[in-house]
């Protein structure tokens, strides 16, 4: 599979994903139509599909243009919210797009009919997860309409039961941001350094894995003893609701 990191906006991500054995592709919240089909139209694949992850604007809002200039494109997602959309995808429910399969995980919290788009080519064995607003390069979506216990049941009974070498693809480009934040907290994690040091001469900074995560991102990290006195805390749903917290203040 190719999957091409769009930037749009004024920090967000839409992307391309490519079957590159059957030239079809999905686009994956494609809020800025006109530079997703430009870009789309160099590479030579036939764009079938729209996976949307959740239906705030800076996600979905572009729907209605792309259906119009791409009359009969499948819009998948999981809440009625969603512009256009015209598949209601299931928890779990797998299906193709080309030779690649794709599972939706139904990730309830920052929006209650959040999405992310698991993706595996079976030619490569290569994986990949479109996490929207849910999971960061080193940080999580805020809880607009779930609350801590949601997030914990995703991030330790979904996300984080992916395999390590998925690649995570994000809604935003957060992660200086996020790793500050971190960095505040566990100043001596020597892999949260070495991100921090990576990333400062970078202006794309997707993907990382689901791996790499497990390893500086905090909100991965709830049951380290670290993270537990900070939070004054040792229950992991506590650790992970007074984390969100402390982070929704930081500047």
């Amino acid at each position: 599979m190719k999957i091409i990191p769009i930037g749009v906006l004024e920090d967000n991500y839409s992307y391309i994903l490519i079957d590159e054995k059957t030239k079809e592709a999905a686009v994956i919240d494609p809020v800025e139509p006109i530079k997703i089909l430009n870009v789309i139209s160099q590479t030579g694949a036939k764009l079938s599909s729209v996976f949307v992850t959740h239906h705030h604007w800076d996600h979905s809002g572009g729907n209605i243009e792309l259906v119009a200039k791409k009359p009969g494109l499948a819009v998948y997602g999981a809440d009625a919210r969603i512009p256009e959309i015209n598949y209601v995808c299931k928890d779990h429910e797998e299906f193709k797009l080309g030779s690649l399969e794709i599972t939706p995980l139904h990730t309830p919290c920052h929006t209650k009919g959040h999405v992310c788009y698991y993706v595996v080519d079976p030619a490569t064995n290569e994986k990949a997860v479109f996490s929207g607003d849910t999971l960061f390069v080193a940080g999580i979506g805020k809880f607009f309409e779930g609350d801590a216990r949601d997030m914990y049941r995703i991030l330790f009974h979904v996300i984080t039961k992916l395999p390590d070498d998925t690649w995570v693809y994000c809604g935003h480009e957060y992660t200086k941001q996020n790793l500050k934040f971190a960095i505040t907290l566990e100043p001596h994690n020597e892999n949260l350094m070495a991100k921090w040091a990576w990333c400062q001469d970078k202006t794309i900074t997707v993907p990382s894995t689901i791996g790499q995560e497990k390893l500086y991102n905090p909100f991965l990290r709830v049951n380290e003893q670290a993270l537990q006195l900070i939070a004054g805390k040792t229950d992991p749903v506590e650790v992970l609701h007074t984390l969100r917290e402390m982070k929704n203040s930081f500047r």
